[in-house]
Formats: structure tokens, C-alpha cells, sequence
């Protein structure tokens, strides 16, 4: 291919990932130029200079935080993740979290670490220590999980295993999540229900305007006496100064998180970890694989799953040539595209429509080639933002 596709990556992308971008057709590393996608994980992009070539974004894990998303909507730019990708890794440690709390296993570890003596002393030592680290087993005790995603329900799986009851709150929950979670899982009618019931509280909800501070003062006041908080979503959704309080009035038992920060270093009941969530090899697979595969569907053919700014849309190729439109939401932009075609001559195979919130966005099968000039009249459109001609390499 004489133009291989150029993706860019800021930062180290498992190579079990990057591998499946074909090496005739692309060119890909950390010092691409003039990029057609590019693929991130951690590093900030809000302050970066991101070219007008860019047709594409992926965030190579859940949340995109870290993404301009609304500057790329309104460059008809979709933004695509890994959602569930890293699931079971953080599934993991959110269960982890709980077996340090429940069984106060940070302050034993750091009881044993400064025993000193030959054996008959530090077995006396432990003998008398032991009893200030008594913990509670998890088996029987109540786990209210916010967010009922892929994560969610894992750890609602996970928590049945071990024998814990569970109460799930999600007013979001896709129909698919619903059908595949537990019939175990009671519902909560709202967050203060949940926090009502629960010995153990774990989040796993985005962050956005709604979820931010969603645990605060209030809600923490509404936890069970003596419960446990755990966060391996994002740091904003807890207000760190009421869980602090909360934690100093001896409300809360415990704070399990991800995000260390200068108020939570040395709180002996905060056990905050270094964003370990989705820190292993086989999520790190997971994520580079899902997005890739979904940069490269969308490229080659122009098919979305899985975008924060775009509605899903697949569609079958039935023809060598095919026409991607991003636009606004709004009235009569199907008909304008169609009648641009119709009075180029040129007759649509196929076609199909979808939209979510302001983006709308339309893939059409076209018997036959799509010119420049027709393209430019297509973008001249009112309300479009983005237009590609997508034929496959042997037409092209």
C-alpha cells in the first residue's frame, strides 16, 4: 500500500495489541507524523496540539479523562475505549481491598515488620499483638456495588462466591447488563438505601458532573456504622475530606482507594494504592487488543463500538465504495446527503443512520466511485463535521 494509515501512540501500548495493526498497510510508533489515529493510555491531551489529520482517538483502557472528547466531537472525531477490557484485574483488587480491610492486614504487616528478637521473643510478641489486628470475615457481610457495568457485575459475582449478600444501585443499566446480572444482586432504590445496608461500599461509576462528589458529607453520613468504602473508579467521585472526616469520627471503618494524595499519606485508615487497577499484563492485553481492533474497523471501513461521543454503528460491506458522514444531530441532514448523491448520479447500495445526544453519524454503500468534488460538496453541508471515502484497496 503507497499510503500505509499512521497511528500515533503517546504512550508505551502492549505490543500483543499493536501487533495487529498489519505492517504492509500500517505505520505505527511514537514518532509518527501526520497521524491518521492516535492511541493513548495515560498521558494527558488536553493542552496538545492534536493535527487536523487525526480521524480517530482510542484510549487504550475505560475511563477518558484524559481526552478532549468534546473538542474532538465537534471535529466529527469519535473517541473509542476499552470498556470491560481491564475488568477482571480490577474485579481483583477491589476483592483484595476487601480482605485488607475486613481483616486489618496493612497495620498486621506493619506490626510484624518491626518485630525484633530471636524467635521465642517475636513468637511472644506476636502472641500478645495479634489480638489488635482481630479482623471479620466477608462471608454473610452486605456489599452495595454503585455501578453496575462490566466491572460491577464482576464484583457482584465475585462477592456472591465468597459468600457476601449483595445490593447493586445503577438507574443506568444497559438491558444487556441486566440480563447478565446475578439474580442474587437486590436492588437498591437509591444511593442512601445502599449505603444504609452495606458493610462494604465499592464504586464503579465514570466520572462526570453527576458522579462527581457523589460520595460526600451527606452520603457519608448515611453509611453504616463501622462500614467500608472502596474507590477503584476515579478519585473525584469521593469528596476526600468528608471520607477524612468520616474516617476520624470513627463512622467509617476504613477508605480503600487508588489515588494517593497528600492527605491521605499517613491516615492509618486510608489504604490507598498506587492506581494499580488495571496494572497487569493481561489487562494491558486486553485494552491494546480491543482498541486497536476498533481503530482498525473504523479506518478500513468506517464501523464504530464503543465510543464516548459516538453512536454505535455497523454495517456490512455490500459494495466497494463506501461514504462516512459525522454530523449534528439535527433535522433533514439525511435528506440533504441523499439528494447530494442522487443529483451526482450516484446510487446508494446501502445505507444507515444512527445518532447519540448532538452526534449523528451515517455509512452509505454507494455501485460506484465517489468524487473529490463530490466530497467537497457533501462537507459543505451545514451541520457536517467530518467526511470519508472509504472504498477497499483494490478500488481505491
Amino acid at each position: 500500500m503507497a499510503n500505509p494509515y499512521r497511528i500515533l501512540t503517546l504512550n508505551k501500548i502492549s505490543a500483543h495489541g499493536l501487533k495487529r495493526f498489519p505492517a504492509d498497510t500500517y505505520q505505527v510508533g511514537a514518532d509518527v507524523t501526520e497521524p491518521d489515529a492516535i492511541l493513548v493510555r495515560s498521558q494527558v491531551m488536553h493542552d496538545m496540539e492534536i493535527p487536523a489529520c487525526v480521524k480517530a482517538v482510542a484510549r487504550a483502557g475505560a475511563g477518558t479523562n484524559n481526552v478532549p472528547v468534546q473538542k474532538m466531537s465537534a471535529r466529527g472525531v469519535p473517541v473509542f475505549n476499552a470498556p470491560g477490557a481491564n475488568a477482571n484485574a480490577v474485579k481483583e483488587l477491589v476483592i483484595a481491598g476487601m480482605l485488607l480491610a475486613s481483616r486489618n492486614i496493612v497495620p498486621a504487616l506493619q506490626f510484624t515488620a518491626g518485630l525484633q528478637g530471636d524467635d521465642a521473643t517475636m513468637h511472644k510478641l506476636v502472641e500478645d499483638g495479634k489480638k489488635n489486628f482481630a479482623g471479620s470475615e466477608l462471608n454473610g457481610r452486605t456489599l452495595g456495588i454503585i455501578g453496575l457495568g462490566a466491572i460491577g457485575r464482576l464484583v457482584a459475582d465475585a462477592a456472591i462466591g465468597l459468600g457476601m449478600k449483595v445490593i447493586g444501585y445503577d438507574p443506568e443499566i444497559t438491558v444487556e447488563g441486566a440480563w447478565s446480572l446475578s439474580s442474587q444482586v437486590k436492588k437498591a432504590h437509591s444511593v442512601e438505601d445502599l449505603l444504609r445496608h452495606s458493610d462494604f461500599v465499592s464504586l464503579h461509576v465514570p466520572l462526570l458532573e453527576v458522579t462527581r462528589d457523589l460520595i460526600n458529607a451527606q452520603r457519608v453520613q448515611a453509611m453504616k456504622a463501622g462500614s467500608v468504602l472502596l474507590n477503584f473508579s476515579r478519585d473525584a467521585i469521593v469528596n476526600e475530606a468528608a471520607v477524612i472526616a468520616g474516617l476520624a469520627g470513627k463512622h467509617i471503618r476504613y477508605y480503600v482507594c487508588d489515588f494517593p494524595t497528600g492527605r491521605t499519606q499517613g491516615n492509618p485508615k486510608i489504604i490507598a494504592l498506587p492506581h494499580l487497577g488495571a496494572s497487569t499484563e493481561e489487562a494491558e492485553e486486553n485494552c491494546a487488543v480491543m482498541v486497536v481492533e476498533q481503530v482498525r474497523e473504523y479506518l478500513e471501513h468506517g464501523n464504530i463500538t464503543n465510543t464516548v461521543n459516538f453512536p454505535a454503528l455497523v454495517m456490512p460491506r455490500e459494495s466497494s465504495f463506501r461514504l462516512a458522514v459525522a454530523n449534528s444531530n439535527v433535522p433533514n441532514m439525511l435528506g440533504q446527503i441523499s439528494t447530494t448523491l442522487a443529483e451526482a448520479g450516484i446510487n446508494i447500495h446501502n445505507m444507515m443512520n444512527k445518532s447519540r445526544g448532538e452526534m449523528a453519524y451515517t455509512l452509505v454503500d454507494t455501485d460506484s466511485a465517489l468524487p473529490v468534488e463530490l466530497l467537497a460538496q457533501i462537507a459543505a453541508i451545514p451541520g457536517v463535521l467530518m467526511v470519508r471515502d472509504l472504498p477497499l484497496p483494490e478500488t481505491a
